[in-house]
């Protein structure tokens, strides 16, 4: 029997690339030094997502993050497009159901003109009326593609219906109707309760210099402050906001789709476990659901799985399309991989392939920078520090065949699965 070598993640204590850093008014700096690259990423963190959206506005945080490029008190939209482009950089942002993240990148000699833009964005927004109606109908048209898409629709459906009476159910783009009634008040309430410094994080990723980075970040970021009054408190999760069911449902698809998942508490100690779950079921070419269902069966062209790590869940999703005559048979085979000993007793060969498979994708992703920068954000949010990259690959390679047995057993028992199927009709 050959024996698999191990992959390692590159360190970063020996040259002390990762700093952390704080601001007076208690916005957490993080910086991560690579030798190697010429650009600069930079990232704010709001920690704010469609989690945190008022019940009747619903889509707030995913449209503030548009109105935010629609100008700043010194810049209109087009001063903020063409003031990175034009130094041959880019800027984005995106939207998580507990995150926002306004980021960009460039080259690192325009180092502190783009710190100026990102940080005019977050402090200094006005909202211009006319361009906010305007962005009120991008977003809808957002909304529609969505709509167009039945793979990303039965997703969006999976966990209101999953969460009916929790804000995790709703959708990160909200409604045409929600997002058609937000007024210039109602984004500025949102921006007073939750960009503010003890929410936010700034993590700076490449050619970058930590003491430059302080200095930078006293300067245009040290202004901000927090609210005054009552302050905004997440609603928790229990697990009795989890409603599992089971349905069909009519749809304009050429296709059937499928989505089974749940959703159980966080349990930290199985982490690294449930993610090297993740891997062995859906995730790759090798994965128990493509050789089963794709390989063996042709019964899918596009099968997965996917875990979440949310501040106090953990839900797990798997997606199939498939022949409408053949959502029995699939679903049927879904649930046997679930419970059968492939994951209750997995073989450890396996178990090491699936952790090599994730080392892998670690150590290719850390040679992304918005990546890196993510990943930096995604540790604070999530562990409240960032993980050393030994740190990881020790975690990952410590998980055992007993530790994917106990994560199956959890993720089986703890919670029933819901299923939501689409097939063809109208």
């Amino acid at each position: 029997m050959s024996k698999q070598k191990s992959l390692h993640l590159p360190t970063s204590s020996s040259d002390a690339s990762v700093h952390q850093d704080k601001l007076a008014n208690g916005l957490k700096i993080v910086t991560d030094a690579v030798p190697y690259v010429q650009s600069v990423t930079l990232g704010i963190q709001i920690d704010a997502g469609s989690r945190d959206d008022p019940e009747e506005n619903q889509g707030l945080a995913h449209f503030i993050e548009h109105a935010l490029f629609k100008g700043t008190g010194k810049r209109s939209y087009i001063d903020i497009a063409r003031n990175i482009e034009k130094n041959g950089g880019y800027l984005d942002a995106f939207t998580t159901k507990e995150q926002t993240c306004i980021y960009l990148r460039c080259l690192a000699e325009h180092l502190e003109s783009s710190f100026d833009l990102l940080s005019d964005l977050v402090c200094d927004p006005v909202f211009p009326p006319e361009e906010i109606e305007k962005e009120k109908e991008v977003v809808i048209e957002e909304i529609s593609s969505v709509n167009d898409t039945p793979e990303e629709l039965i997703f969006d459906e999976f966990d209101l219906r999953s969460f009916p009476l929790h804000p995790l159910g709703t959708p990160i783009l909200g409604t045409e109707e929600s997002v058609g009634n937000f007024t210039d008040e109602t984004l500025k309430n949102f921006m007073r309760q939750h960009y503010v410094p003890q929410k936010m994080l700034l993590t700076a990723t490449g050619k970058v210099n930590h003491d430059e980075i302080m200095r930078l970040s006293e300067r245009f970021l040290g202004k901000l402050r927090e609210p005054t009054g009552i302050q905004y408190v997440r609603q928790p999760f229990l697990q009795e906001d989890y409603t599992p069911f089971e349905l069909t449902l009519k749809k304009r698809v050429c296709q059937a789709q499928i989505v089974l998942g749940t959703a159980i508490d966080r349990h930290d100690p199985l982490f690294y476990s449930l993610m090297v779950l993740n891997s062995m079921l859906g995730n790759g070419m090798s994965s128990l659901l493509n050789l089963e269902l794709r390989e063996k069966r042709g019964l899918a062209y596009n099968v997965y799985s996917s875990i979440t790590f949310y501040d106090d869940l953990t839900t797990l999703n798997i997606y199939a399309g498939t022949d409408s005559n053949k959502t029995k048979v699939t679903l049927e085979l879904i649930k046997e991989l679930l419970q059968g000993d492939s994951l209750k007793s997995p073989d450890r060969e396996e178990v090491q392939a699936a952790k090599t498979k994730l080392l892998g994708s670690h150590i290719m992703g850390m040679e992304k920078m918005t990546r890196r920068m993510s990943q930096m954000a995604s540790d604070i949010s999530y562990f409240g520090r960032y993980i050393e990259p030994e740190e990881k690959t020790a975690a990952i390679e410590a998980v055992t065949a007993d530790g994917i047995a106990e994560a199956a057993m959890r993720l089986v028992h703890n919670a029933p699965y819901s299923t939501l199927v689409y097939k063809p009709g109208r």
